[in-house]
């Protein structure tokens, strides 16, 4: 039988947010939030990435060493085409933070190369399916009610899915990825109306 993560036990949890028009537009927000599994928050870092770039992988490796716990057990990332098909390489991620990673999407999907060979051709499109095809495989996991889908390097299928439910008390997202994504909604709307002179907060449009 499959341990479950112990309370105490930290995940670093990646999501982005950008909004897809405006000056800034070619950047994305990203952030990574510390968890613990009994939902302590216990630390936070912010980086970016490009917009329809190649730069995820690195960027997301970058969030690790910034932050610098070596407490983190697990990084849970959520997807793994952010910032519009910065396609992220999960084993380059693992072995470079020498952790257990984890992509974790909320939707049924058919896979991503045709919607890859739509928008891109030549060297952008070979680098980006080579590493599309180097992904481990897509498992779904049953959540509660929820089904999470879910692709892991450094564990098995039952250990991914034993670490994907104790890090959800409730609904269907993890609750590193949860509190990653609202940190990186409010880090992009801060920069935005820091650089538009707008009191005001703003809203995703794009996600």
């Amino acid at each position: 039988m499959t341990t479950p993560p112990k309370p105490g036990a930290r995940a670093l949890g990646v999501a982005e947010s950008y909004r897809g028009t405006g000056g800034e537009s070619n950047r994305s927000t990203l952030c990574g939030a510390l968890v613990r599994a009994d939902r302590v928050v216990d630390g936070v870092v912010y980086g970016s990435c490009t917009v329809g770039g190649t730069d995820a992988t690195r960027a997301v490796q970058t969030l690790f060493s910034t932050l610098g716990r070596e407490d983190v057990r697990y990084l849970v990332v959520s997807g793994v085409a952010p910032a519009w098909f910065n396609v992220l390489d999960l084993r380059r991620v693992a072995e470079a933070t020498g952790r257990p990673t984890i992509s974790v999407s909320f939707e049924e999907s058919e896979g991503l190369e045709p919607a890859l060979r739509e928008q891109f051709s030549g060297d952008e499109l070979d680098e980006r399916l080579a590493v599309y095809r180097s992904l481990p495989p897509r498992r779904s996991v049953d959540v509660g009610d929820e089904t999470v889908f879910v692709r892991a390097v450094g564990l098995d299928a039952p250990e991914a899915a034993a670490v994907v439910r104790a890090f959800t008390p409730e609904g269907g997202r993890p609750e590193p990825v949860r509190v990653a994504r609202t940190a990186a909604r409010a880090a992009r709307s801060w920069r935005e109306r820091e650089r538009d002179g707008q009191p005001g907060a703003s809203g995703d449009h794009h996600e």
